[in-house]
């Protein structure tokens, strides 16, 4: 039997346990690899190939064979049922960021993922391109809703945010934020920030753009947001009785 598998949905939620009633724990996007390792009712319990994270998901179709060759880079990309830029063609779906796929055919500036299923090829890299500007990745979510457990453009979480940069540049970082916390050295206090610095409280995560700005998916606001660094690390002492826990740099 077949181990391994990608994701061919949008996106699909991965729940905590066997159960739709369960926490979104995290999610898989478009082109992300996983291994089915046991089943329960209607759900497998999958390890991801990215990051090693466990979960469950409702059992889907799913692609056994996935020759990546390009990945989305905005943050939501139209999927198209002919290679025509008319909103009539339009599916009325999208694939989020970071989503790999085979380009399998080329037509008027699309490409063909999927059969009758087409996206602009200007919206596309290479699969192996990097893009280290971690500032302009971040932005792409400002103002997407807060969403425990996300990861695209319909709603995502702090740890997510920060992920989501690694992950396009296929360099392995966890998944949450107590583990995240923990994979590099850093320092528990500093009087100046600098852009790249990673910021950790207990349970949350924000990146600096510069040394007076920050970005962070913020439950409190329900969305990502960009805010002062100080002012941010006050608040959260304030409302949350958090102190920070740890810097380190991206």
């Amino acid at each position: 039997m077949q181990n391994s598998y990608f994701c061919k949905n949008s996106y699909l939620n991965v729940y905590e346990l066997a159960s739709k009633k369960s926490n979104i724990s995290t999610q898989l996007i478009y082109g992300e690899k996983f291994k089915i390792i046991g089943k329960k009712k209607d759900f497998f319990k999958i390890k991801t190939d990215f990051d090693n994270y466990l979960g469950f998901i409702k059992v889907k179709k799913f692609n056994k064979v996935l020759d990546k060759t390009h990945k989305i880079n905005i943050l939501k990309s139209k999927i198209y049922f002919q290679p025509r830029n008319n909103l009539k063609f339009f599916t009325k779906k999208y694939l989020p960021f970071s989503s790999e796929i085979q380009i399998l055919n080329k037509k008027n500036n699309f490409g063909m993922f999927e059969k009758n299923k087409w996206i602009k090829l200007n919206e596309l890299q290479m699969i192996n391109k990097r893009n280290y500007n971690f500032s302009n990745v971040l932005k792409l979510f400002l103002n997407i809703k807060y969403k425990w457990g996300g990861k695209t453009f319909d709603g995502i979480d702090c740890s997510a945010l920060l992920q989501i940069f690694y992950k396009y540049n296929q360099k392995f970082f966890p998944r949450d934020t107590k583990d995240q916390v923990k994979i590099k050295k850093g320092v528990k206090n500093k009087k100046k920030f600098k852009k790249g610095d990673i910021i950790f409280w207990k349970g949350h995560v924000a990146i600096c753009l510069n040394s007076k700005k920050l970005i962070h998916a913020y439950g409190p606001r329900k969305k990502v947001i960009i805010m002062p660094i100080i002012k941010t690390i006050k608040l959260i002492e304030k409302t949350a009785n958090l102190k920070v826990i740890k810097i380190i740099s991206i």
